[in-house]
């Protein structure tokens, strides 16, 4: 499938998108965020709207949402009264997603949103870009787990990626009115792939450098999650193996 990428007179690609961020106290990091990736947006984009999806946070995440809404005409905000997990912030995401290409980074600024305009260009080859971190930030434990983690998924739903849950990527729209998302936790973004694959839609592979998280703090290490991840593989390999 080609992309609908429309040159310039610069020869720089526009594209109608959707951009996204799961947020869960990110107070921080959001609104920096946002009017950064509108500097990003002015530039590559020919129409786009920003998401904050506010998964239940309990600093001043929801009304610095709500004031960004309300200050600039691109933003929406979708709340969850409570803390639902990283699956279901993805989830509404992608469905509050109206724009013929969807990209998400989580909104603790982990990564530098200036690199989607270095990944863009492969969505004229590509109907997804899954990007993997140069120099992830992070513990040896951290780093350990989640190569297990990688092999694990990659092994079960026979695809080969270097980074399944980097928080990077471009999908094209239209995939997520053909497949049906379970996951509520970390599973997400191996379940959104392999589903994707076995529907005929084409991956391709880009790094981005991961910088030190600056306030806050991930649950990705948290037992709960690993064990709600787990179970989650268990409860849907067949499922989604059979999807297509």
């Amino acid at each position: 499938m080609n992309a609908s990428l429309h040159p310039d007179d610069s020869g720089l690609g526009r594209c109608e998108i959707s951009v996204f961020f799961p947020c869960h106290n990110e107070a921080a990091s959001v609104e920096s965020l946002v009017r950064k990736t509108i500097g990003v947006l002015n530039e590559v984009a020919s129409d786009y709207e920003i998401i904050i999806v506010d998964d239940g946070s309990t600093d001043e995440t929801p009304a610095i949402a709500d004031r960004l809404v309300d200050e600039l005409a691109a933003v929406k905000v979708v709340h969850h009264p409570t803390n639902l997990g990283y699956g279901a912030a993805l989830q509404s995401g992608f469905r509050a997603a109206t724009k013929e290409w969807v990209f998400y980074t989580d909104g603790d600024a982990q990564f530098d949103v200036e690199e989607l305009k270095g990944i863009l260009p492969l969505a004229g080859q590509y109907d997804i870009v899954s990007c993997y971190r140069l120099n992830r930030q992070e513990g040896w434990r951290r780093r350990l787990s989640a190569f297990c983690w990688n092999r694990l998924v990659g092994r079960v739903f026979r695809m080969r990626l270097k980074d399944v849950d980097c928080a990077f990527k471009l999908y094209r729209r239209e995939i997520f009115d053909r497949i049906e998302m379970q996951s509520q936790g970390a599973l997400i973004d191996a379940e959104i792939l392999a589903r994707a694959l076995r529907k005929g839609y084409t991956i391709g592979q880009a790094g981005v450098r991961h910088y030190p998280r600056r306030s806050g703090r991930s649950s990705g290490g948290d037992p709960r999650v690993i064990l709600r991840a787990f179970r989650e593989l268990l409860q849907l390999r067949g499922e989604i193996l059979r999807d297509g």
